[in-house]
């Protein structure tokens, strides 16, 4: 078959996702404009996702979204949040006039619009109560268990309006989002895979195989048909331009990384020098042998007047930064709901100078552009990375923040596995932005194009 015919036979076997929803009926005055056209899009799609960059006003088109299908349905709307963000959601309702209640053991109050409740609650809840469900975050569900991670695939396959949203749609790779698709009842991740790519290691498993993790490219002339599908049920948005519109204040302050590189008082047992780790196993070893010096360097870092976030993986690093660090707060696992919430306002209101924590506890959602001085322990994740980073790097933010991202010389491939991943994240946002401005001028030409007159139509009239 030659290659235009190929071509259109992938036009011709393209599904793009058909729009289920409804014209909004309600508005939200705050709302700025590229808020509001992604609002309308959203609610006119009925099942969509917003890739839209952190600080970029999330909670408030969450909550916009939701309201149009309480008042469409008149039925409540379920907003599932991370852990520490529940809170916030709630207290961000009240402050544009919209009625939002926290619940977690899964009993509705009675008159209840949109409630509101955390990831590890939802199993409390019957999907058949609610006429929508908002998935704030929505990229943590790959980083959910299988049955969790099932649970709430399943809970959303019954809900009949639905809404998406993360900045960090698929922060590893572009299979991953595969998850939204599914999560959407759009197409699922396998069949997504088996459309769109090939696997190059021949293993169908997303685990390592032979200590390889399986790699998927896109087919050939797949590429463009993907992106044209993916933009049917979700938009892109770093910045308002992305969408049509003046950037205006959402223009950042600078943003100035540095990577210290820590030498460990000890070498490795039969090492003359350090080498990179290789693997978890090592790399984990290499964590706790240089705990100490990682430590000092970051409250050599953090010695100065102004707050300071640290970013933490193990428990022992946090223990040891709190009593390092003069003044330090440590949110760890072990504090309960009310403990962290506490913690994290104390750090909000500017109490408390160093908040030391894990990205796994407070790393999205949170707002916390009073600091702007970040310090990172590296991990192979680039989406805690970024989500970390952001919480002070958003919308708001008025002096240039500082990250620095304290490694060894055993860690070097974290790092550039960091940069790599990066990277990869900026190429899919500008695929996305480019074939959504592709897809709204064909559909500007559909809609202005002159009517021609048949020639037979015209004799008659003549």
């Amino acid at each position: 078959m030659a290659s235009d015919d190929y071509t259109a036979f992938l036009a011709r076997k393209a599904q793009y996702g058909a729009a289920s929803g409804f014209a909004p009926v309600f508005d939200l005055p705050a709302l700025f404009a590229f808020q509001r056209a992604l609002v309308t899009w959203a609610v006119q799609r009925g099942r969509a996702a917003l890739f839209a960059d952190c600080g970029l006003g999330k909670t408030p088109m969450q909550l916009a979204w939701a309201e149009n299908v309480v008042r469409h349905t008149n039925r409540p709307v379920l907003v599932a949040t991370p852990l520490a963000v529940s809170h916030q959601v709630v207290a961000e309702a009240a402050k544009f006039g919209i009625e939002a209640r926290r619940v977690s053991n899964g009993k509705i109050p009675a008159g209840a619009r949109i409630v509101v409740t955390n990831y590890e609650r939802l199993h409390h809840f019957a999907a058949s109560d609610f006429a929508g469900m908002v998935c704030d975050e929505s990229s943590i569900l790959k980083n959910f268990d299988g049955q969790r991670k099932a649970l709430v695939t399943e809970f959303l396959r019954t809900v009949p309006y639905r809404l998406l949203c993360t900045a960090t749609a698929a922060p590893n790779d572009y299979v991953e989002l595969g998850t939204s698709s599914e999560a959407l009842g759009e197409m699922g991740h396998m069949d997504m895979l088996g459309r769109f790519f090939r696997n190059e290691q021949h293993n169908t498993s997303t685990r390592r195989f032979h200590g390889k993790a399986a790699s998927w490219r896109f087919k050939h002339h797949a590429q463009v048909p993907f992106w044209r599908w993916v933009c049917s049920w979700a938009r892109a948005c770093r910045r308002p331009s992305d969408v049509g519109y003046e950037d205006g204040p959402f223009v950042l302050p600078p943003l100035v990384e540095h990577e210290h590189v820590v030498t460990a008082r000890t070498r490795r047992e039969g090492m003359l020098f350090d080498l990179p780790a290789v693997g978890m196993r090592e790399e984990r070893e290499e964590r706790r042998r240089t705990l100490t010096e990682r430590c000092e360097m970051v409250a050599r870092l953090v010695n100065h007047g102004d707050q300071a976030l640290v970013w933490c993986h193990l428990n022992d690093e946090g223990a040891l930064l709190s009593k390092l660090i003069p003044g330090a707060v440590e949110i760890s696992g072990g504090d309960d709901d009310d403990a962290k919430e506490e913690k994290l306002t104390a750090f909000a209101n500017g109490d408390v100078r160093v908040l030391v924590t894990k990205p796994k506890i407070g790393a999205w959602g949170l707002n916390l552009q009073g600091c702007a001085h970040v310090v990172f322990f590296p991990s192979h994740s680039y989406e805690q990375y970024y989500q970390g980073v952001r919480r002070c790097w958003r919308f708001g933010q008025t002096r240039p923040v500082r990250v620095d991202l304290v490694t060894t010389e055993g860690e070097r491939g974290i790092a550039t596995n960091l940069r790599r991943k990066a990277e990869a994240a900026d190429r899919m946002f500008a695929a996305l932005v480019a074939h959504m401005h592709e897809a709204e001028s064909r559909r500007e030409r559909r809609t202005t194009r002159p009517m021609e007159i048949p020639p037979w139509l015209s004799s008659i009239s003549a």
